[in-house]
């Protein structure tokens, strides 16, 4: 009986900054394929960053600059389900050759979704979950 192979990818995305954080996910399936991994599972909310611990400077009946700058910034690292950064994540998984789940901040139609997405080793998207966030 051949063998199965899980890992859970424990490694944190680069706030706000999708670019650099899809550097970080094209290295561990890297080195998650050198280990022979058939499905790597990376934390909830990857892509775009979790904000644990931000409030956006929201109080009750107000919002601060800081705050809002902080938003913003927390939406533009979020991505559209087609876009050229889901394509890179496709194909990223394509070229690793294995089966992923990874945690993504999605925006579709002014509202942002805690989405994890399960990519087959041929880089087609198999699910795509949503959390209302």
């Amino acid at each position: 009986m051949p063998g199965f192979m899980a890992a859970v990818v424990q490694v944190s995305s680069k706030l706000f900054d999708t670019p650099a954080t899809l550097n970080v996910f094209e290295a561990k399936l890297a080195e998650a394929k050198a280990l022979g991994v058939d499905l790597a599972v990376f934390p909830e909310a990857f892509i775009g960053g979790y904000p644990k611990g931000i409030d956006f400077g929201v109080r009750i009946g107000m919002r601060s600059a800081e705050g809002r700058e902080q938003f913003a910034a927390y939406v533009d690292g979020a991505i559209s389900r087609i876009s050229p950064e889901m394509d890179r994540i496709c194909n990223a998984v394509k070229e690793a050759g294995l089966n992923v789940v990874v945690g993504i901040i999605e925006k579709a139609g002014g509202t942002l979704y805690c989405s994890s997405v399960t990519i087959g080793r041929d880089g087609t998207v198999l699910s795509w979950h949503r959390k209302l966030m």
